[in-house]
């Protein structure tokens, strides 16, 4: 601070110096006189500013001339690189002014004008890591992706520089589409700099896609040991990884080595539905019902599922629906106000032809929260107990408009998946799908589709007794949904 306003009052002073001087000589009638060796000058105003700016030239190139005269002297005593040092303290001047009008033109956005003088910086420096990587970039800014390549290509040829090389052709090859190439050149930058946060997402991106699930938990690991990642979500997300190895291995039919590694995903995120149920699965696959039994229960504690529960019946396949009813009490006991719980006992009871309990099983559900598959047990309540087809039709019609009920949404994106996923389809995000109710927009439909349960519930008695007038409307197979309990 004081150093500035030291600075200001010189060049107040300088200025006020000069301007004091400049007025005595346009005031001052005799002019300046010079007198050296017998002989007398004497000159006017103006002609004693040009023979000060004069003077002050000829001091610049004495003192040049004065600098190449030592460089020579010296290269005479015997130092071969004076003369060139000479010459290079001119050229690195006129380079490093080059470079950094080109980093400001790329930093204003300006990509023609950063090449060219990232280029002239590269004709007076010889600094290959600093110029060739700006004419890379400036080139990028520029659009010419030809001539960024080529800049990256050269940056290969340095140690110090080669990462930067890798990771910007690495950026091209992302941005082109071309994910072979792109994960080739992720995994030589990851063997370079394997705590890079950035090459470590990109990499485990690419990798996930690729499915190579095993070299995934590798860089996952890298993440965990860099303290870019917390260790509870790297063990949940070590647990998706490990839980599609399994998928892997199972498609390739070795039943062990599946079986363990689901295991191994469900013990590391009990919470991932996925894992405990293909965990579930191959423990009924080796027999052991017992534990099969555990991992489903443990699983069903954290949330109830559907997937849990067509699982949770496979322990037992061949059992009569009565029998079915009493084994799913083990379940339904856990969480008996859920609305999955309601909804599971009432596919059970309608299996096992008990309507009236599964009109109690649903209770309020039906108003609290109508859903597709609620309305859709309804109507098969409804035609159960013997209903008049017209009721059955209007639940089934209200299940049309209806809200779809929890499903696999991402949180990043809001897309909707009929099966779970480690990465989101639309977004491309990792482990960002969750069982929940998707976010839905109410509002009159454009077809008037919400009008439909007014034409064909059972008040309105006209429609039904004119079928010339109006169609009557297809009944649905219900039998597909009393299947759906088992």
């Amino acid at each position: 601070m004081i150093w500035s306003l030291i600075k200001v009052l010189l060049f107040i002073a300088a200025i006020a110096g000069l301007t004091y001087g400049a007025d005595m000589l346009l005031h001052s009638d005799e002019g300046v006189r010079i007198s050296m060796g017998g002989w007398e000058f004497t000159l006017g105003p103006l002609q004693t500013a040009i023979l000060l700016l004069l003077l002050v030239v000829a001091l610049w190139g004495l003192m040049k001339l004065v600098g190449f005269i030592v460089a020579t002297l010296r290269f005479l005593n015997g130092d071969e690189t004076a003369i060139s040092r000479y010459f290079d303290r001119n050229r690195e001047r006129k380079g490093y002014q080059a470079l950094n009008d080109g980093l400001m033109a790329l930093a204003a956005g300006e990509g023609r004008l950063a090449l060219m003088r990232a280029q002239r910086a590269a004709k007076f420096l010889e600094r290959p890591e600093l110029t060739t990587l700006l004419v890379a970039q400036a080139a990028e800014a520029a659009g010419d992706t030809k001539r960024a390549t080529e800049a990256y290509k050269t940056l290969l040829a340095s140690d110090s520089s080669r990462f930067v090389g890798i990771r910007g052709l690495m950026k091209q090859k992302l941005a082109e589409g071309d994910t072979d190439t792109a994960l080739a050149l992720a995994e030589k930058a990851f063997a370079l700099k394997p705590k890079h946060a950035e090459t470590q997402d990109i990499l485990l991106k690419l990798q996930s896609e690729k499915a190579d699930w095993k070299g995934a938990r590798v860089t996952l690991g890298a993440k965990l040991k860099g303290g870019a990642l917390p260790k509870n979500v790297y063990r949940r997300r070590d647990a998706v990884l490990a839980l599609q190895e399994a998928r892997g291995v199972m498609d390739q039919t070795a039943t062990v080595e599946a079986r363990e590694a689901a295991i191994e995903a469900n013990r590391k995120s009990p919470d991932l539905i996925p894992a405990a149920v293909m965990a579930g699965r191959g423990l009924i696959d080796k027999g052991d019902k017992k534990s099969a039994t555990r991992v489903l229960k443990k699983a069903w504690e954290m949330l109830p599922h559907p997937e849990i529960a067509a699982a949770f019946a496979e322990i037992e396949p061949d059992e009569v629906p009565q029998q079915r009813l009493k084994r799913f009490r083990a379940l339904t006991a856990i969480h008996p106000e859920s609305d999955e719980t309601r909804l599971l006992l009432a596919e059970l009871n309608i299996t096992a032809e008990e309507f009236p309990e599964a009109r109690r099983a649903l209770g309020d559900l039906i108003t609290r929260h109508p859903t597709q598959r609620a309305l859709a047990i309804m109507a098969a309540i409804e035609r159960g107990e013997g209903s008049d087809d017209a009721v059955v039709r209007g639940w089934l019609s209200k299940a049309l408009t209806a809200p779809r009920g929890p499903q696999w949404c991402c949180d990043k994106c809001q897309a909707i998946h009929s099966l779970w996923q480690p990465i989101c389809e639309n977004c491309g995000g990792f482990d960002t799908l969750s069982w929940r109710e998707p976010v839905e927009v109410n509002g009159p439909s454009v077809t008037g589709a919400e009008l439909l349960p007014l034409l064909v519930s059972a008040p309105v008695v006209v429609v039904a007794a004119k079928p010339d007038v109006v169609a009557e409307p297809e009944i649905i197979d219900l039998a597909a949904v009393a299947r759906s309990a088992n």
